[in-house]
């Protein structure tokens, strides 16, 4: 995966309004109360790395991927929360994987990283 292909995921994946649009966006899923697509999550942490790769000198983000970045970290968990205490039954690892992807974004956003256990 190169850095436009990782970028352009984040956005289709992490955009809110996307999601709304694309019912297999990872948000919109999980707004349905669906688990992620099977490979989607794998998919997403690939992206995050090769986003941190190519970031991580930047001194600033453009809006729109930051954005995205923040609703993927945020959205993500208040989505499996609010699923949870509708009775959805979701993956053993998803909140395991929600906590990967928010350290992957930290990650990004701090120029350092740690390894996602």
């Amino acid at each position: 995966m190169d850095y436009k292909t990782a970028h352009n995921l984040i956005l289709e994946q992490g955009n809110a309004l996307n999601a709304r649009t694309n019912s297999d966006a990872f948000l919109s899923r999980l707004e349905q109360g669906k688990p992620p697509i099977p490979g989607q999550v794998t998919s997403i942490l690939l992206a995050l790395k090769i986003l941190f790769d190519s970031l991580k000198e930047e001194p600033a983000f453009e809006q729109q991927l930051t954005a995205a970045l923040y609703q993927l970290a945020m959205e993500s968990h208040r989505q499996f929360i609010l699923g949870r205490d509708r009775g959805v039954e979701w993956p053993p690892l998803l909140r395991e994987d929600l906590n990967r992807i928010s350290l992957a974004i930290k990650n990004i956003f701090s120029g350092q990283w740690q390894e996602l256990t």
